[in-house]
């Protein structure tokens, strides 16, 4: 997030000092390197349609943009959204939504599940979502190390260092304080924190509902390989997808709860008493495989509407949030970075109106829901 606000204040021509201050430069606890790194269209919001359609087009454009060896190999088989009766009115309303906003998805019966997915054990679904193009997955780590490359070549200052105290006087962020002693004037402060930013928010006296979740992420191996297979949404909530020669997979936990900040140790039980039950019977294939290893994540999660805060604060205007995307960042932060580098340079969104995820609606208590968290 912070990387690619950077990014675009270059490309919309702020010739003045930036600085990503970063506590973990080697991003071994970071979001973004931690996530499943997938890219859809599937949401229930037309907003969050628009803003990962941009992310596809910058992901398609990376080796154009910075050369030829930007690329994240962008793997695009699609996302397979399922739903048992009691979800079938529901994805057929973000079905309507989705191809309003120009999505590539289809919207296939029980029957045409069966017939297209031929592995796929069908009993009690009544409909999917499948994108045909435009979703899939790529190189998270690859795609960081880009950006920041390109920072450096464009004079942006990458900090090793954590905020500990923001300075706020006659509505605006004047400096604000690092764990190393130093003290930065700011012109704009942008809380880019992930799932630290409802701490950093504190700091300046905002409350920002926005804490850390952790979500395990297990490889296995099996098997049958299934060419060409999308990533693929059980009704339980349960995700698998191929990854090279093995898979991936993951749920939410059951009693969801805030994490530490410090825990990223695996739920390995999750996998024995619900994913894998899960995988069996959904896709016969997965009854034998063998589990290889996990890692654990973080999500940036917004309790109020599991909806990204993006934008200034209405009192303290150059402080910006990018904050609260639920487990849809990194796919949606090359869009939310130009939107707030046009808020910092122009004091208006010029590409994408994000004026639906401002903080506003998170002062007034007021839900802006997305409906298609995964």
């Amino acid at each position: 997030m912070g990387s690619m606000v950077a990014l675009f204040l270059r490309e919309e021509g702020f010739t003045g000092s930036i600085a990503i201050v970063e506590p973990d430069p080697t991003y071994s606890k970071a979001s973004t390197t931690l996530s499943a790194a997938s890219i859809r269209q599937q949401f229930s919001e037309p907003e969050n349609i628009a803003l990962s359609l941009f992310g596809l087009d910058f992901i398609r454009g990376l080796v154009d943009r910075f050369g030829p060896d930007a690329d994240v190999g962008l793997t695009e088989n699609g996302y397979l959204i399922l739903a048992s009766a009691e979800g079938q009115a529901q994805i057929e309303a973000n079905h309507d939504v989705q191809k309003a906003a120009g999505a590539d998805i289809a919207l296939l019966n029980s029957a045409e599940l069966a017939a297209q997915f031929d592995w796929l054990n069908t009993e009690g679904l009544a409909a999917g979502g499948f994108g045909r193009s435009g979703e899939g997955w790529f190189d998270a780590h690859r795609l960081l190390a880009i950006i920041r490359g390109e920072l450096r070549r464009r004079n942006v200052a990458l900090l090793h260092a954590r905020i500990t105290g923001v300075e706020a006087k006659g509505g605006r962020v004047q400096t604000c304080r690092l764990d190393d002693g130093a003290e930065l004037s700011c012109g704009a402060l942008v809380n880019a924190a992930g799932p630290s930013a409802g701490r950093l928010a504190g700091l300046a006296g905002i409350d920002l509902p926005v804490e850390p979740r952790k979500r395990t992420v297990f490889v296995f191996s099996a098997r049958t390989m299934l060419p060409a297979m999308p990533l693929t949404v059980d009704p339980s909530g349960v995700y698998v997808r191929p990854e090279g020669s093995l898979f991936i997979t993951g749920t939410t936990p059951p009693g969801d709860a805030a994490a530490e900040a410090d825990d990223f140790e695996p739920d390995y039980h999750l996998f024995d008493e619900i994913i894998w039950p899960a995988l069996a019977h959904r896709i016969p294939a997965f009854e034998a495989i063998r589990f290889e290893r996990a890692w654990a994540g973080h999500y940036e999660y917004n309790t109020l509407d599991q909806n990204a805060v993006i934008g200034p604060h209405p009192e303290i205007a150059n402080f910006h949030f990018i904050n609260g995307f639920s487990g849809h960042g990194l796919q949606q932060a090359p869009a939310a970075g130009r939107a707030v580098a046009e808020m910092i340079v122009h004091g208006a969104y010029r590409t994408i109106d994000c004026r639906a995820f401002g903080y506003e609606r998170i002062a007034a208590g007021r839900p802006f829901l997305e409906r298609n968290v995964i």
